[in-house]
């Protein structure tokens, strides 16, 4: 089922649609979870949160877009909820006044932001289809199978095209050009 199809379910409130939500997205869930929590937490606890995120999708179903189908939505509450965990965990320990300021300068900002600009500019430059399985397998964490299926590609193939597009990247950020 598409999620377009998935949302316009969960609106009317089906709780098979639920199911198959729960049975399709958790591992993505728990990827987002666990990214958020940067290992602060065990097992029990990010299968908790996901369980949380799943409670939130059935109680605001009706809320959903159609259009923009559930899995930013999912990924927005699951990073949302994991933050707002991590909050409550925190010791209560103050900083000394001596510790070194560990953050990272205006400088550094700068650098980061300049270099992923130009790391979007040169995914923008790949060609159609590697520009979309790139930023769908790298970016969005869908699974290679599932993207070149919907490509129209073998797996073999998108593996090929990573590989090259890697390659491109690579080269486009150092400032060679690939033959």
């Amino acid at each position: 089922m598409d999620e377009r199809a998935l949302v316009k379910k969960l609106n009317k409130g089906s709780r098979s649609a639920l199911d198959q939500a729960i049975e399709h997205y958790t591992p993505y869930v728990g990827a987002v979870v666990l990214r958020a929590l940067a290992g602060r937490a065990c097992r029990e606890d990010v299968e908790e949160l996901c369980a949380d995120v799943f409670v939130a999708l059935w109680t605001h179903a009706g809320e959903l877009n159609p259009d923009q189908g559930v899995r930013p939505w999912l990924a927005a509450v699951a990073r949302n909820k994991a933050v707002d965990w991590l909050r409550c965990q925190r010791p209560g320990v103050p900083i000394p006044e001596d510790a070194p300021d560990l953050s990272p300068g205006p400088e550094e900002l700068a650098q980061r932001r300049e270099q992923s600009a130009r790391l979007w500019a040169a995914v923008d430059g790949l060609e159609e289809p590697d520009r979309t399985l790139f930023v769908r397998y790298y970016y969005e964490g869908d699974k290679l199978k599932t993207i070149a299926a919907e490509l129209g590609l073998s797996q073999t193939a998108a593996k090929q095209r990573l590989f090259r597009g890697r390659k491109a990247l690579k080269a486009a950020l150092k400032g060679l050009e690939i033959p």
